[in-house]
């Protein structure tokens, strides 16, 4: 069977180049990843500004170009998907509006609605509320508000679905590829109810693995963002998962 490629896509405001350990894991397996550029918040890149915008629609596009470059480059290998966080979100639109790819791989992945965090759904309603003032006012997100640098119309598509429940894209149909789902243990940013809802939204259940990450390595953790750091139990799961859908 031949060793896949991985596609991530990152967390909100996180650089490309904070996975390279995640990569190196993936790399003991012989597994190629692709660290999808973080726009805006790559060290040479232009960030967000009144004149500088993207969407969703375009951070999924790009992944789709990435797909595509890693097929013609190796096509007799699989491709996958990896969202992470806001990442998982884009990962999924991807698979919706695009030539899919083989199989897609979330983790801290959520439908953002305020009413899915409990005590604190309020504080994220009121980020949900904010982040549109502060893009109308600037043209784009400033710092400190939440995700800042950000573009004005993604952001504004996220602060959305945060007040609403309701993708900034159509949900034409269940994703149709292998997916394996990872919980991160304690995670307050993607509850699991949120994940729930992420994956009653856009997940087919019969092609849907889940798997809660709870047993970190000496020094690592379960954090929405840390555990990146010491991955390699994260992906050993994710190894044994495409082996046993590949079966």
């Amino acid at each position: 069977m031949s060793k896949p490629i991985v596609i991530v896509s990152a967390a909100m405001s996180v650089p490309s180049a904070f996975y390279r350990t995640l990569a190196g894991a993936f790399a003991e397996h012989d597994w190629d990843t692709h660290l999808q550029p973080t726009r805006g918040y790559e060290k040479d890149g232009a960030i967000a500004s009144r004149r500088n915008d993207w969407s969703y629609a375009s951070e999924a596009a790009a992944i789709a170009t990435s797909v595509a470059a890693a097929r013609a480059e190796n096509p007799d290998r699989p491709v996958i998907v990896m969202g992470h966080s806001l990442g998982g979100q884009l990962a999924v639109m991807h698979q919706l509006h695009h030539e899919p790819a083989d199989g897609l791989i979330a983790i801290g992945a959520s439908v953002p609605h305020f009413r899915h965090y409990g005590r604190i759904g309020a504080g994220v309603l009121t980020l949900g509320l904010s982040v549109p003032i502060a893009a109308r006012v600037f043209g784009y997100v400033p710092k400190p508000f939440f995700g800042g640098p950000g573009a004005r119309t993604m952001m504004r598509e996220w602060a959305g679905f945060v007040r609403s429940g309701k993708p900034p894209f159509a949900v034409p149909h269940p994703v149709p590829s292998p997916t394996l789902v990872i919980d991160l243990k304690g995670d307050t940013f993607a509850t699991v109810e949120a994940t729930d809802h992420y994956v009653k939204k856009f997940l087919d259940a019969d092609h849907t693995s889940r798997w809660t990450y709870d047993t970190p390595p000496d020094g690592g953790n379960t954090h929405h963002i840390w555990w990146a750091k010491t991955p390699a139990p994260v992906v050993e799961h994710i190894v044994d998962w495409w082996a046993s859908t590949n079966n």
